[in-house]
């Protein structure tokens, strides 16, 4: 189950915040504070590090949001969003150079709220699966495999994952990530290697992003499956396969 992303609100008018994290705890969201003034944003900061910062510029006080953000980027590389009344052209030329992931005027929708949340969570999701990557030496030994076990390099060791605990591989860019009853490896390999070195009897791609453990499934969906929780997609030009393959276990 994946970890909530944790959101603090920086806005002194106190019905608009409330409302704010009424929406986003609805959808999901964690949101660790409330505050209305750039020096409780930077304890709070200090004490419980969010992933989002949701900044109103036009803060009450000496430390506007934009000094404030700067102030925080000084000490935790944090995710901005700014919220803004006032969008004239130099509040926005001030904001963009602390780099935010987005900027919302006010009054804004409910959708734009949404939006923007949904892209800075990916995109904080993307950044740590690059660091992840990055950290990986391209020169690391392929997987070798048998009959009932994989081998895959982790943490700096070869170890033995039996095929038959696999849930599900999932292609990330040119690596892949296996997911096995409660571990992860990600490997440098793509999924195309993968599919074509995995024994055919146990395993199938569903998705050009997936390859699935056919004992594992828990659900079958119109346009998805479930194994352990996560919906899956399946296209719609493998689902006859996948059928098929299902009867013959």
């Amino acid at each position: 189950m994946s970890i909530p992303i944790k959101i603090l609100i920086v806005e002194d008018e106190m019905i608009i915040a409330a409302n704010i994290s009424l929406q986003l705890t609805t959808l999901g969201y964690e949101v660790i504070g409330i505050v209305p003034r750039a020096e409780e944003a930077l304890t709070c900061v200090n004490q419980d590090l969010p992933d989002i910062v949701l900044m109103d510029i036009n803060l009450k006080g000496d430390i506007d949001g934009i000094e404030t953000v700067k102030l925080i980027k000084e000490i935790h590389d944090v995710a901005v969003i700014y919220l803004t009344a006032n969008a004239d052209e130099a509040n926005f030329s001030r904001a963009k150079s602390t780099h935010p992931h987005a900027f919302i005027s006010k009054p804004f929708k409910k959708l734009d709220l949404q939006r923007a949340i949904e892209l800075t969570a990916d995109r904080i999701q993307q950044e740590k699966n690059d660091e992840i990557v990055d950290n990986v030496s391209t020169s690391e030994p392929s997987p070798f495999m048998l009959s009932d076990c994989i081998f895959v390099r982790h943490h700096e060791k070869m170890v033995k994952v039996d095929i038959k605990d696999i849930l599900y591989i999932e292609a990330e860019r040119n690596y892949c990530r296996i997911y096995s009853k409660g571990k992860e490896y990600l490997l440098v390999m793509t999924l195309k290697d993968m599919d074509e070195k995995l024994p055919n009897k146990h395993f199938l791609r569903v998705h050009r992003s997936f390859i699935i453990n056919l004992s594992q499934i828990d659900e079958i969906a119109t346009s998805h499956i479930v194994i352990a929780k996560k919906a899956i997609p399946v296209s719609k030009s493998l689902k006859e396969e996948l059928l098929k393959r299902l009867q013959t276990i």
